[in-house]
């Protein structure tokens, strides 16, 4: 008797053992879900933030193979977008309404830009460099960047309205659209990447953008 009681005893030993251990692994396995759910989401969280410095595409390969510093040849068209006597403007205004009415002005474009399959580079000042074209080949290209800034006239007079309303002065801009062959990549350091492009014919937009004074236009595209 003394022999099963104590077999008994073992048992019940054993069995509280493997549920104590049950429980403990359920939490940890609990807990280990949660930190795959935070890290997922910190991930999500990093990709959306290189997105704004990036094309979702370039993310997505870097994040597959890495960083590259490789760069590629290809035909894209630069469209230039800068804003008239801005500087005139910033001068009336206090620094805090500039930069808000800069933003506004600066998300209603990339929005039109981006529907038109086009990507925003970079901000330089109170202009914009956006290309059409690249990382993807675009054999509508050309076509996409002229109707983007038809359609950045268009967002331009409703945001103007907004601007009104706030009693905040008109905006004006001058676009030059130009098509030619550059050098695509992520360029920089290690502490700071832009995925841009090098080549005559962003200067060559550039300037075209700057007889849109010379010949009293908004929009001024070089013959192709």
């Amino acid at each position: 008797m003394a022999y099963v009681l104590t077999s008994m005893a073992l048992l019940i030993v054993l069995a509280s053992f493997l549920v104590v251990r049950w429980y403990a692994c359920k939490r940890k396995i609990k807990q280990l879900g949660m930190a795959l759910d935070t890290s997922l989401q910190d991930l999500e969280n990093l990709q959306l933030a290189f997105n704004r410095f990036a094309p979702h595409s370039v993310i997505e390969d870097i994040i597959a193979k890495g960083l590259s510093t490789s760069a590629e040849r290809c035909d894209v068209t630069i469209l230039f977008a800068d804003l008239v006597n801005f500087t005139g403007i910033s001068e009336h205004l206090p620094p805090e309404q500039l930069v808000q009415m800069l933003n506004g002005y600066f998300r209603e474009m990339n929005r039109v830009i981006k529907e038109h399959r086009g990507h925003v580079s970079k901000f330089i000042g109170d202009g914009l460099l956006a290309l059409f074209g690249v990382p993807e080949p675009n054999p509508w290209q050309t076509p996409d960047a002229v109707n983007a800034a038809l359609a950045m006239r268009r967002a331009l007079h409703t945001y103007n309205g907004k601007l009104a309303e706030q009693g905040f002065p008109q905006l004006q801009f001058g676009i030059g659209i130009h098509y030619g062959q550059v050098v695509a990549g992520v360029i920089g350091s290690q502490d700071l990447l832009e995925y841009t492009v090098i080549g005559d014919i962003v200067n060559t937009a550039s300037r075209i953008e700057t007889l849109t004074r010379k010949f009293g236009v908004d929009i001024l595209i070089s013959a192709i």
